[in-house]
């Protein structure tokens, strides 16, 4: 089955509306692993607009399932996954000042850059893998930087299955097979949802791990966080059957 690593930016983003410390991310990281998710996914921003770096430290010692920390490989962040030692690290190519995730790598232009970086993540044996589009070329790039595997980047995924294409996944489905065929892992997230996430799962194959933060957060507020966390649980569970 599909491993589900649930996202708690969003719950960094509104602690930090108001000060103080509620509520706090490292309760709600223990709750969400006892809700049954396989996984915890930060991305601690060089702005510490949600997820602070002490957040980072303050939640490795009390994760019991996947530690998973995406950023953008600038100095800093490399200091301080190396410091963490976290399960998986997944190199984003954000811009400082960007308001989520809005692009993969273009790892042809930055493959000896990528292959530098997660030469010495792998020496400290941590999982490396590489935000990325469905480009065939550029999932072929990913494999020759050492990346153990790959995360697909699935907003336009999710924004054609929301008008109505259904066929906007077999860009993700054809890219899978690349990556499985390359020896690549496959992690997929962005704007992945209640709504699309089981169609997703049975279309795509040798889906490893999905990384959902936003929607699911936001799904939260109406249905309760526990119950939204088995949803996604049962939907990629039916996926397999």
């Amino acid at each position: 089955m599909t491993k589900l690593s649930v996202n708690i930016n969003k719950i960094a983003t509104l602690r930090n509306a108001r000060g103080g410390d509620f509520p706090n991310v490292v309760q709600a990281a223990i709750d969400i692993q006892n809700f049954g998710a396989q996984g915890i996914t930060i991305h601690p921003r060089p702005d510490e607009r949600h997820i602070c770096y002490q957040d980072v430290r303050d939640l490795k010692p009390i994760i019991t399932t996947e530690l998973n920390i995406e950023g953008n490989p600038i100095e800093k962040f490399i200091d301080l996954v190396l410091e963490v030692q976290p399960h998986q690290v997944t190199l984003v190519p954000d811009a400082v000042d960007a308001i989520t995730s809005n692009a993969g790598w273009d790892t042809r232009t930055h493959q000896n850059f990528l292959k530098e970086v997660i030469d010495e993540f792998k020496r400290n044996k941590i999982r490396t893998s590489i935000f990325i589009d469905t480009d065939a070329k550029l999932i072929e790039a990913a494999a020759k930087t050492g990346a153990d595997r790959v995360e697909l980047y699935t907003e336009e995924f999710a924004t054609q299955y929301a008008k109505g294409n259904k066929k906007a996944v077999q860009a993700y489905t054809d890219s899978a097979v690349v990556a499985n065929e390359l020896g690549l892992g496959l992690n997929a997230g962005h704007d992945l949802s209640l709504d699309n996430i089981l169609f997703f799962a049975k279309e795509v194959p040798f889906l490893d791990e999905v990384s959902i933060g936003h929607a699911l957060i936001a799904e939260s507020l109406y249905l309760g966080l526990e119950n939204v966390v088995n949803q996604y649980l049962y939907k990629l569970q039916l996926a397999t059957q």
